[in-house]
């Protein structure tokens, strides 16, 4: 931990201690330390020491860094949006009025997030048969509420089970023989294992469909347009179902009690986990990572897995004892929609807009084949490192649609220096790129790209006037 930096963590010990059914007098005593102390820090008023977050994870098992990793910056981005929406125009809630009840509440904040999700989700659907054509800022806001929950848990859980990792890696232990294809040891493995057979059929036999699994003759058939990378994915994931179900509909039904949509979402999040897992054994890809300063191109091509993958395996580091740099991975269309986002750091990801213009994830679309590198500023003087790199998912016949995306993958600046992408920056004085998280939650003024206004402030209309940017506010 960084001596220099004050840590507060008063809410997270209190929780611990409740969850604990410990008494201020009884943790005090086994953490050495006096209740009026122990008191002070739950109470925010004394910053936690390295001492005291040693002391911690000897008493309770747990991993200090794990600890103090503070989440209230992506809780209060996520009240913020909700406390942004023009249900709330004529009741503003101050950010220090937020900021404490992230801090002192943290249940609350979740009941209400969780509330206005709901509300969302059917304002959303009636809109879909009454559509709001002037509103141009909700297309998120009626997100399908299950994928919302997948992606809270997956949150939650820093994007990283430890459980599919170990299987995993013990898995590829076994499968990567010197000289041995993984696709074809996979395929190889659910033959003689499991009695499946994989067969990579011609497109006009699959005509709208990558993969399908025929359980009456136990063939995994896979559209011969997926790539090599994406092949061995697929058979990856048969075998995840095949051979660790158990343990996918464990952790599923665990993190997502009611048996619907959203645990069988859940349940292709994790068997996608043990995939990529299988493809890029923990140990293995952690170490090449670091020799190789995460540079993504030579990671694909040492693990047989594409862009994409390894970004979204480069999220998952987070095994105590071997991290990697904390990453952040977000997928967007050229329409701007995000289609993917993980984050094993902080992040604060937009729940209910789009992301904003100035990023260079949107202008990738234009150099495809080139890796765009930027540094970023959020309104909260926050500095993030991005690399950005337009992919596709599979190939496509001649007039079919060539949909695209973008793959943006980034971490906080002060971890830059471990990246190869980061030469040629000087890191020590930066010229970042201010952005916000969405138009309607920045605050920035005379931005060119600005969409829409900012819901928090009042709108200045001046009919003599046109700014550079088409919304002018008070910002004070």
């Amino acid at each position: 931990m960084d001596d220099a930096r004050k840590l507060f963590v008063g809410p997270r010990l209190k929780r611990l201690r409740r969850e604990k059914n410990l008494t201020q007098a009884g943790m005090a005593e086994e953490l050495g330390l006096s209740p009026s102390y122990l008191n002070l820090m739950e109470r925010n008023q004394r910053p936690i020491t390295a001492q005291v977050l040693i002391r911690l994870s000897h008493a309770y098992s747990l991993d200090p860094r794990e600890f103090a990793t503070d989440d209230h910056e992506r809780t209060l981005t996520e009240l913020d949006e909700v406390f942004a929406d023009p249900l709330f125009r004529n009741t503003p809630v101050p950010r220090l009025e937020l900021r404490e009840t992230v801090e002192s509440a943290p249940g609350l904040v979740d009941a209400v997030t969780r509330l206005y999700r709901a509300y969302a989700a059917m304002r959303g659907a009636r809109e879909m048969r009454t559509p709001d054509l002037n509103d141009r800022d909700r297309a998120e806001g009626a997100a399908d509420n299950p994928v919302d929950r997948v992606r809270d848990h997956i949150q939650e859980a820093k994007n990283y089970f430890p459980d599919l990792d170990e299987a995993a890696e013990a898995l590829a232990s076994e499968l990567q023989e010197p000289g041995h294809d993984l696709f074809l040891a996979i395929c190889e493995r659910l033959r003689a294992k499991h009695g499946i057979r994989v067969r990579v059929m011609p497109i006009d036999v699959m005509s709208d469909s990558l993969r399908r699994y025929d359980h009456h003759r136990r063939q995994l058939l896979i559209s011969e347009i997926v790539d090599p990378s994406g092949r061995t994915f697929q058979a990856a994931y048969q075998l995840a179902f095949t051979e660790m179900r158990p343990v996918i509909d464990g952790l599923a039904a665990r993190l997502e009690p009611e048996d619907g949509p959203a645990r069988r979402l859940l349940r292709i999040s994790l068997g996608n986990y043990f995939a990529g897992a299988v493809m890029m054994p923990y140990g293995k890809f952690h170490a090449a990572a670091e020799a190789l300063r995460y540079d993504v191109d030579v990671l694909g091509a040492r693990f047989g897995a594409s862009f994409e993958q390894v970004a979204h395996r480069l999220t998952t580091l987070a095994r105590p004892g071997a991290r990697g740099v904390p990453f952040f991975l977000v997928r967007v269309d050229s329409a701007g929609n995000v289609s993917k986002r993980f984050s094993s750091g902080r992040f604060p990801f937009s729940q209910y807009g789009g992301t904003c213009p100035l990023w260079n994830v949107h202008a990738t679309f234009r150099t495809p084949a080139q890796v765009v590198t930027q540094i970023v500023e959020l309104p909260d003087n926050s500095r993030w490192f991005s690399i950005a790199r337009a992919v596709k998912r599979a190939s496509n016949p001649w007039g079919m649609p060539d949909p695209q995306f973008v793959v943006g993958l980034g971490c906080e600046l002060k971890y830059a220096a471990r990246l190869v992408y980061a030469r040629g920056f000087d890191l020590t004085a930066p010229d970042p790129t201010p952005i916000g998280i969405n138009c309607r939650l920045c605050e920035r003024v005379a931005c060119p790209q600005r969409a829409a206004p900012p819901l928090m402030h009042p709108l200045i209309v001046d009919e003599m006037k046109r700014g550079v940017s088409p919304f002018e506010f008070d910002a004070t």
